[in-house]
């Protein structure tokens, strides 16, 4: 049967589709003010501004990004290794350091909890941190250096924490130990199958980390090589900036250098394949996002 809507429920869906459309909007508009500014000459965005439409298109700021292939290869080939990589590593770190401190069996789990959550309050530095990598550790100048150390976060070991409490009750896992189950059986056969929703969720964040990162690069590669695409890029903006700044200081015109167009296209090549790819973890990560927002 169809329940009937009331006047103020009819206001109510009006003003909250209308909100809901003009949020939506104003979300797509910078987007599409970047890709419409990369196809954009440089002299027209110094000139006239950026726009919603392309005016005097060009496609010289992506012929600049991409005058050297074989190098943005790389960088995009070891950005997608640190993602994969750091990504399936953490997460199999992340969900059995959880679901050891979820039980409350584990004599210890409230001061191991306590440690992970205090290291995300108080921290060694910047320096001691790169010194631990680089000296102690020997890592500088190897691929591990990049993705090791972002294995693992303290909110995301808390949170699949919650996951894990949240979508298994204790009398689920009390029943698997009268039956014989142990802890391994437990955690793979019982835990991780209806962990899909914070997998994702906890996936995701840590993906876009490892996608969004150029700081490792900058502290630990010593070969180009070993590049994120953050960083190559970041490296390849600097370079056109400093080009541009030395060729004025010696009077030359370097008007067609296309540093503000070769800006925005870096945003749509780096964003480019997670705008692909989050329509497919959308929905895990929404209902991965809300577990334990309602108990019962």
């Amino acid at each position: 049967m169809k329940i009937k809507k009331g006047p103020a429920s009819i206001i109510f869906n009006i003003i909250s589709y209308t909100l809901l459309t003009l949020g939506s909007i104003g979300c797509v508009i910078p987007f599409i003010m970047i890709l419409s500014g990369s196809f954009t000459d440089n002299k027209t965005i110094l000139t006239k501004g950026y726009s919603l439409l392309p005016r005097d298109v060009t496609i010289s700021a992506y012929q600049t990004i991409f005058k050297a292939p074989q190098d943005i290869l790389q960088a995009y080939k070891m950005t997608f290794f640190y993602t994969g990589v750091g990504t399936a590593i953490g997460l199999m770190m992340i969900t059995m350091t959880a679901y050891v401190i979820s039980r409350k069996e584990f004599k210890y789990r409230n001061t191991v909890s306590f440690l992970i959550y205090f290291t995300s309050i108080f921290g060694g530095g910047t320096i001691p941190w790169y010194l631990m990598y680089s000296s102690v550790l020997g890592l500088k100048g190897s691929t591990l250096a990049i993705w090791f150390p972002a294995l693992m976060s303290p909110f995301l070991v808390i949170l699949m924490r919650t996951f894990i409490v949240g979508s298994v009750p204790d009398a689920i896992t009390e029943s698997a130990k009268i039956d014989g189950a142990g802890h391994v059986t437990i955690f793979s056969r019982i835990v991780m199958p209806v962990l899909g929703p914070g997998l994702a969720t906890i996936g995701l964040f840590l993906a876009l980390g490892y996608w969004n990162d150029w700081y490792r690069s900058s502290m630990f590669s010593t070969d180009s090589t070993t590049w994120e695409l953050q960083f190559y890029l970041y490296d390849l903006l600097n370079a056109s900036t400093a080009i541009k700044q030395m060729s004025q200081n010696i009077g030359i015109v370097t008007g067609d250098l296309p540093t503000q167009s070769v800006k925005l296209a870096m945003a749509v090549v780096s964003t480019g394949p997670v705008l692909l790819f989050y329509p497919f973890v959308q929905k895990y990560f929404v209902s991965g996002i809300t577990v334990g927002a309602v108990k019962g």
